[in-house]
């Protein structure tokens, strides 16, 4: 850009039109892209590194996600919707809260393991009924467990099989629980 001409960059690739944006933008959803090669906001999940993580953190299988595109708003907040829509896409919500990404360890939603947490076969926690009751109200527990920490899908088992109850953050044996305080239940 000269000083002679202050519009001489209106055509700039980081252009936030471009390629879906070189910044993150709270006011709209922008459909992450499939792959680091289409990355066109730095620290932007993928679309395939979504789907990684659920594979080996939850041994999700990725076919579960295949009728599903995934979108951004905001810094690292990830949205999962059943079909698709043009990106961006201004609008207030857009299918349900999946993941968030931008910090150290990827966490996931209550929805989205409430959701997705059936077809799960690694670091799933099953929790006998009082521990279930006490997990759903917001208190930590000391359950045993032996396998990986981190986040975890807090099962319990009902008619029809397991069933997820939320997200709780395994460490230095508690396990802590992620459920929103809006959601809590005392049952």
């Amino acid at each position: 850009m000269s000083e002679d001409d202050p519009g001489a960059d209106d055509d700039r690739e980081d252009d936030p039109g471009a390629d879906g944006g070189c910044e993150n933008d709270p006011e709209r959803f922008e459909r992450l892209p499939a792959t680091a090669d289409e990355r066109g906001v730095e620290g932007r999940a993928t679309r395939q590194e979504v789907v990684d993580f659920w594979d080996e953190r939850f041994g999700v299988p990725p076919e579960t996600f295949e009728a599903f595109t995934f979108w951004e708003k905001g810094a690292g907040k990830v949205w999962a919707l059943h079909g698709d829509a043009p990106s961006p896409i201004e609008v207030e919500a857009l299918g349900m809260t999946f993941l968030r990404t931008r910090q150290e360890h990827w966490k996931p939603t209550t929805d989205a393991v409430q959701r997705f947490g059936r077809a799960a076969t690694e670091n799933v926690i099953e929790l006998p009924r009082e521990h279930a009751r006490r997990f759903v109200a917001g208190e930590d527990l000391e359950p045993e467990w032996d396998g990986d920490w981190g986040y975890l899908i807090v099962a319990h088992e009902l008619v029809g099989g397991l069933e997820p109850l939320g997200v709780g953050l395994f460490t230095y044996g508690t396990l802590q629980s992620m459920v929103p305080k809006g959601r809590r239940r005392d049952l």
